[in-house]
């Protein structure tokens, strides 16, 4: 290599290229931003459009299906899904990942645009948003009252919206601030409908009279030549209360007046939504931060707003912060900072118990700083951040980056104590090993450049972490290659002309470390002398060897089916969430009720910090729905497990009557949704429910399926209203009027605006009284004029009740309508317990083939399980990839085509491994350890490598300086003293590698679940294809010998130089 030539000659020079990497890693790290998850552009689209007081049949048919075929035709199109309920219309629009989601989301606000003019008046304008995993709230606070006086209700609304959202708004990076839970100020003008009925007046008059009176106009400005003066009719009310004294109409010359007819109250809007803390109603301030801020510095700044306002708070107010997206990232980033420097330092330990000497050990173990110190520079360059998978690469990486250096160094020394100068066998000892070093390292970048390129999901979520490995890996074989040659070279070692002369005990050193490490030199020697016995017999019994080595691999195969597969494991941050709904139809009142019976339950558990509870927000949307969030005691605070108190809270729960729990426990990492869900799809709704509740009841019984739950709920109560036309038609009333007069009635009417003293402005509502909207009945006296009926004698018009031109009925109706490729369908979720999401996933898939589907109707697998068979896809894609990579890097190192399959051969022999440790420590085959898999892959060809290159080498004839040729070692004899040189630094780069990723795989820190499979897939799989490797590759390199003997005598009618040599021992 030119470069250690380079690097032996200029000392200073290599110190200096060695400290800029350094010195660059350095400044980029200060300048790296840190986040959960690398910063991915998932290309979906939502638009939702708002139709109050709608039925969710008239929303699809009116809004969902109108918005479904305008984007329907944009190009690059993934799924199309839509959610219709009462009064509001969801459309999810999900694209090819390639696609560009601002691109995306402009060409949606194009389509939706064209389609809005076609919408009815009352259907508000579509919100066309981009959907960001990161723009889910980062952070929540608890608005309570406080003290012996506390605020009203309307009192603390109005503070939190204007003081504190506001405020919270201006932090730097926050994209929005949603309030739950509030009590708005609003100007109700509360309709009697007996008086409107005596009075001969109709909500129509009504809302047109406050309508036009409460108005400021301009009329234009009087010029003269001194000045000009705007004229302005200034017409809006001062005080509630001069709402009352507009005059709607005339009657007999005398005027009829708001207060005659309607009660005006200056009070609250009516609950929509609500928030509990701890069972007490509070507001909760939900943040929202702006795309592509860091989440981290977000939250900072709103912990800092929120410790200036404390101080400023009027009295009866206390503020309680609840959810912090920030703390999961600070966790986990600290938890795999933490196992990044134990790997380190345990890999470090182990270096110089095999070394057995402090400067080795430094020489060798500076790789490691300088390495990932120089990546964090790579990482800023190629705009990266500290993320839980870029740190990841690095924790996994300890054991790899030091392999080279550890090579190197023991092969420098192998040359010092054949007596050669520093330098020569510093020279010597790297170039004799450089090819074997290049091809192992190579290998490695062949094994996770197809991970930092797969596709979906997953390849956008592993792009970096493939890339991070490979600048990692990269760099420390540079450094190995400058640094240790040099170091070597420079700074010699005593302890090397020491070793295998072993004294009396003299210092204090030898006394105490030395002991231990004179212990592990003669274990490693006999260890040395044992395998040699064994491969002695293997090279004897080849056939047996290799039989067994089959068994063992078939033998994996068949316990692969003994994991479980999931996609992604889930991680204990100390919180979780618990959902319910109540019988359909129940009221907001009835459903806090159930809510603080669920929360008292909770807090029953002593796990339990605080929960809070919404209604009728986010992802639960409906009067019936509550999600509870709650917060737990830190992980190390605490014996059970989330998954371990979910199991016990199920129970507990179904002693709480009247409600449904849909789901315990964590959420998935990727989505935020249940591990299992799928959906049925046709176009009958009726035929739907028939095949759901059949589809339902077959799957209820699936152990360690739990919390089923389906989007389709009983047909929630309403009341229809059938028009008789002929009645109405003869009344001079139709369907639009009546329906535009009792929408003013029912839902209400925003007439415009009142604005305060504190200059707040406030909407002006008209609709009936609430008492006098409760029942059918109630509907049925509504008063309507007509002027087809004549008029009263003062001159009125004739009022005509609505039961006179129609019939109210009680009736049902959906409750949601789903939707899914311009189809309706019912979607089926659940969670799991005890049993891993694939294992359930094939459960339904062996139910759901025994149940006959009719023509125009499927079922089809969504979330998670379509995630896991994509992603496993791509990742035994990348694997292939891999092995393809491996064998092109060995064909050229060995110059063969047939040897590197003899290498190639300890690839299989890692799947007994990671099966037992997979199972041992109870994991699942997740995407976390297949990515350990495939990491394998690199990693167990670095063994075979140095073992049969050392063979090929002392095969070979070696041309002295004088010219004399002496011939090389017969086969057996070359794998023998192979086996004997190159078990040391086997054993050193292997148990580098597990003790590196001990911390990861024992998983003792909060948050570490996650990512501890792959730690154990890699543990488990070095172990044994270790083992299996030094035994079984030589014996394959035999036959892949004599078969390429025998292609030559066939083929070529010669035989192969390296293979003239025959071995009658083998």
């Amino acid at each position: 290599m030119w470069f250690t030539r380079v690097s032996l000659q200029n000392p200073v020079f290599a110190t200096m290229v060695m400290l800029a990497l350094v010195v660059l890693g350095l400044f980029s790290y200060q300048r790296l931003q840190v986040d959960q998850f690398p910063n991915i552009d998932f290309p979906v689209v939502v638009v939702i459009t708002e139709y109050p007081g709608a039925a969710p049949e008239i929303v699809e048919s009116e809004v969902t299906k109108k918005v479904e075929e305008a984007v329907n035709s944009i190009a690059g199109l993934n799924a199309l899904t839509s959610r219709s309920y009462e009064g509001q219309s969801v459309v999810i629009i999900e694209f090819q990942l390639h696609v560009d989601g601002r691109k995306a989301a402009d060409d949606v606000r194009e389509k939706v645009a064209a389609v809005r003019p076609i919408f009815r008046d009352e259907v508000k304008d579509p919100r066309v948003l981009r959907f960001d995993p990161a723009a889910r709230a980062v952070w929540s606070v608890a608005v309570l009252p406080d003290g012996d006086k506390p605020p009203s209700a309307v009192a603390l609304t109005n503070w939190a919206d204007q003081v504190l959202k506001k405020r919270l708004e201006n932090v730097r990076g926050v994209g929005s601030a949603t309030l739950v839970g509030g009590t708005r100020r609003e100007i109700n003008i509360y309709l009697d409908p007996q008086a409107m009925e005596a009075m001969g007046v109709s909500a129509d008059q009504v809302v047109s009279a406050v309508r036009n009176e409460n108005q400021a106009l301009p009329v234009g400005a009087i010029r003269s030549l001194e000045q000009d003066r705007v004229v302005q009719i200034d017409a809006r009310m001062e005080r509630p209360e001069d709402f009352g004294r507009i005059i709607v109409t005339r009657r007999a010359g005398a005027p009829v007046r708001v207060d005659q007819v309607a009660t005006v109250k200056d009070g609250a809007q009516e609950l929509e939504s609500l928030a509990l803390y701890n069972g007490q109603r509070t507001l909760l301030l939900s943040v929202q931060k702006a795309q592509d801020e860091n989440t981290i510095q977000v939250v900072d700044g709103l912990v800092r707003a929120i410790a200036e306002i404390r101080p400023q708070l009027p009295p009866g107010i206390k503020l309680e912060p609840i959810a912090d997206a920030s703390r999961p990232i600070r966790v986990g980033v600290q938890n795999v900072r933490q196992t990044l420097i134990e790997g380190a330092i345990l890999t470090v330990l182990i270096v110089f118990l095999f070394l057995n000497s402090w400067r080795s050990t430094v020489i060798t173990g500076l790789t490691l700083p300088i390495a990932l110190i120089g990546t964090f520079w790579f990482m800023q360059m190629a705009g990266f951040t500290i993320n839980m998978v870029t740190l990841m690469a690095l924790s996994l990486c300890v054991g790899l980056l030091i392999d080279d250096a550890i090579v190197v160094r023991e092969n420098i020394v192998r040359h010092l104590q054949m007596g050669k100068t520093p330098y020569r066998a510093a020279l010597e000892g790297t170039q004799e090993i450089g090819l074997a070093v290049l091809a192992t390292t190579l290998s490695i970048v062949a094994v996770f450049l197809p991970i930092g390129f797969m596709g979906g999901i997953i390849g956008k979520f592993f792009h970096e972490f493939g890339i991070t490995i490979v600048a990692a890996v990269l760099i420390s074989m540079f450094v190995s290659f400058t640094l240790d040659p040099m170091l070597s070279s420079i700074w010699h070692d005593p302890a090397i002309d020491k070793h295998g002369h072993r004294g009396p005990p003299v210092t204090f050193y030898d006394r105490t470390i030395g002991r231990v490490t004179g212990w592990f030199d003669n274990a490693t020697e006999k260890l040395a002398e044992g395998y040699q016995g064994i491969l002695r017999w293997s090279l004897v019994h080849k056939l047996k060897t290799l039989l067994l080595a089959v068994g063992i691999f078939v033998g994996s195969v068949f316990m692969v089916p003994l994991l479980g597969t999931e996609f992604v494991p889930k991680a204990d941050f100390s919180e979780t969430a618990v959902s319910f709904y109540t019988p359909v139809g129940s009221s907001l009142e009835v459903t806090e009720a159930r809510a603080r019976q669920v929360e008292a339950v909770l807090r029953e558990m002593p796990e339990v910090r605080y929960t809070l509870s919404t209604i009728n927000t986010g992802d639960a949307q409906g009067k019936i729905y509550a999600s509870i969030y709650v917060r737990l005691v830190d992980r190390a605070d605490r014996a059970r497990s989330v998954n371990e108190m979910s199991t016990v809270l199920r129970e507990r729960l179904r002693t709480v009557p009247g409600i449904t729990v849909t789901h315990v426990g964590l959420r998935d990492a990727v989505g935020g949704n249940k591990p299992v869900e799928f959906s049925l799809q046709g176009p009958d709704l009726k035929e739907l429910e028939r095949l759901s509740q059949q589809v339902m009841e077959r799957i209820r019984t699936i152990p360690g399926l739990v919390d089923l739950d389906s989007s389709l709920k009983p047909n929630k109560p309403t009341i229809s209203i059938v028009v008789r036309r002929d009645a109405a038609s003869d009344l001079g009333l139709g369907v639009a009027p009546i329906a535009s007069a009792l929408r003013t009635l029912v839902a209400g009417t925003t007439v415009g605006s009142w604005r305060a003293p504190d200059d707040q402005t406030y909407d002006v509502n008209v609709r009936l009284a609430p008492e006098v909207r409760n029942a059918p009945a109630d509907l049925a006296r509504l008063p309507f004029i007509t002027a087809a009926a004549g008029s009263n004698a003062d001159g009125s018009s004739r009022i005509v009740r609505l039961n006179q031109v129609a019939d109210v009925r009680e009736a049902t109706g959906p409750n949601q309508i789903n939707r899914r490729a311009l189809a309706r369908e019912v979607a089926i979720n659940a969670n799991v317990d005890r049993r891993s999401a694939g294992e359930v996933s094939a459960d339904i898939r062996s139910a759901l083939a025994g149940i006959a589907f009719p023509p125009g109707y499927s079922y089809q697998f969504s979330g998670s399980t379509k995630s896991m068979q994509e992603s496993f896809g791509y990742a035994i894609s990348a694997l292939v990839l891999a092995v393809i990579f491996i064998y092109m890097i060995l064909a050229s190192q060995f110059k063969s085509f047939l040897q590197p399959l003899a290498l190639m051969t300890a690839l299989p022999l890692t799947l007994i491994g990671v099966v037992l440790a997979l199972l041992g420590f109870g994991s699942t085959l997740s995407m976390f350890s297949v990515i350990g898999i495939v990491m394998l892959m690199g990693l167990v060809t670095k063994n075979a490598i140095l073992l049969v290159d050392f063979a090929i080498r002392a095969r070979a004839p070696v041309v002295a300086e004088d010219g004399s040729v002496t011939p090389g070692l017969p086969r057996a004899d070359a794998l023998l003293l192979a086996a004997r040189v190159r078990l040391r630094p086997i054993l050193m780069t292997t148990l580098a590698m597990i003790f590196g990723m001990v911390p990861l795989a024992f998983a003792l820190s909060e948050g570490s679940e996650q990512r501890a499979p792959m730690g154990q897939a890699v543990i488990g799989g070095v172990i044994t294809s270790s083992l299996l490797t030094l035994v079984v590759v030589p014996v394959v390199y035999c036959y892949m010998d004599d078969l390429a003997r025998w292609a030559g005598r066939r083929w070529r009618g010669a035989v192969p130089p390296q293979a003239s040599r025959t071995d009658h021992a083998t």
